[in-house]
């Protein structure tokens, strides 16, 4: 069989509407370069033109294709991935044997945005690791896989609750909650965070790993659902959109306390004096 990788250029704000619509659509996995492309596969080339030709029409994006070499890519995909540590979590796929404990998050790079191998992920989950207060209620901001949730939980989190604007992310977030134990200490719903998370705080900390605008959008909405004193984790912005994002957050209020930069994706925590 000859696979097709299909390369797509998307701007910062727009990679995770596009790459969540291509693992949709494709049904696999999606691989984002350093660079920012997004990368999946189509096993023939007539699939891989309709796909450029999709991502044309539903995106207005120019995708590209290219021969891979005849091995099978829908397991192929997997070579390279590998448990992360971040302090004490350990996030690692299934197909890894990797001693369960109650640190590991066990959760596959396939179906939703957020397996611990994305940058933006991996900050939040460092500064996650750092500050969370066991016992606390956490709020998870587009939750997409769950991972924060459920890492959250694994930390000692008393109970956390995602919400996400996606009912399929969210049915798959609670497959993943399952599968690792915690689906009675998590909660997934269906909405908008701004009009949610107020109704559910205080929250002991928030979790908004999103993108630059939306987390600036949500700042009223999130102070008011943060208990006093209580930490906020922003992630989903690359380290250039630092300096746009600080006078925001002092604009609300908050005082940042820590950050993270992880392969140029940048996340911070802050509380609001």
């Amino acid at each position: 069989m000859s696979w097709w990788a299909v390369e797509v250029e998307a701007a910062p704000e727009r990679r995770e509407v596009v790459g969540a619509w291509l693992v949709a659509r494709t049904g696999q996995a999606i691989e984002e370069r350093d660079d920012g492309t997004l990368v999946t596969v189509a096993e023939t080339e007539p699939l891989a033109d309709a796909l450029i030709a999709a991502v044309a029409e539903a995106h207005q994006l120019q995708a590209t294709r290219r021969p891979l070499d005849s091995v099978d890519w829908a397991v192929h995909w997997r070579d390279g991935i590998e448990a992360r540590r971040f302090g004490r979590l350990t996030v690692t796929p299934s197909w890894l044997e990797t001693a369960p404990g109650q640190f590991t998050v066990v959760l596959d790079p396939e179906s939703a945005f957020g397996s611990g191998e994305h940058g933006s992920t991996r900050a939040a989950l460092t500064l996650l690791e750092r500050h969370l207060v066991p016992g606390a209620t956490v709020l998870d901001l587009g939750s997409g896989s769950g991972i924060l949730a459920i890492a959250a939980i694994k930390l000692g989190a008393g109970r956390a609750i995602g919400i996400e604007v996606d009912d399929e992310a969210n049915r798959i977030a609670r497959q993943n909650a399952g599968k690792n134990g915690v689906a009675d200490r998590t909660e997934f719903l269906t909405g908008d965070a701004a009009d949610l998370a107020p109704l559910l705080g205080p929250a002991g900390m928030i979790v908004s790993n999103i993108l630059r605008n939306v987390n600036a959008l949500l700042l009223p909405a999130i102070r008011a659902s943060l208990a006093p004193g209580a930490l906020c984790i922003f992630s989903g912005m690359e380290a250039t959109e630092a300096p746009l994002f600080r006078p925001e957050l002092a604009a609300h209020g908050f005082e940042v306390r820590d950050e993270v930069i992880d392969t140029a994706w940048w996340a911070v925590a802050a509380n609001a004096g």
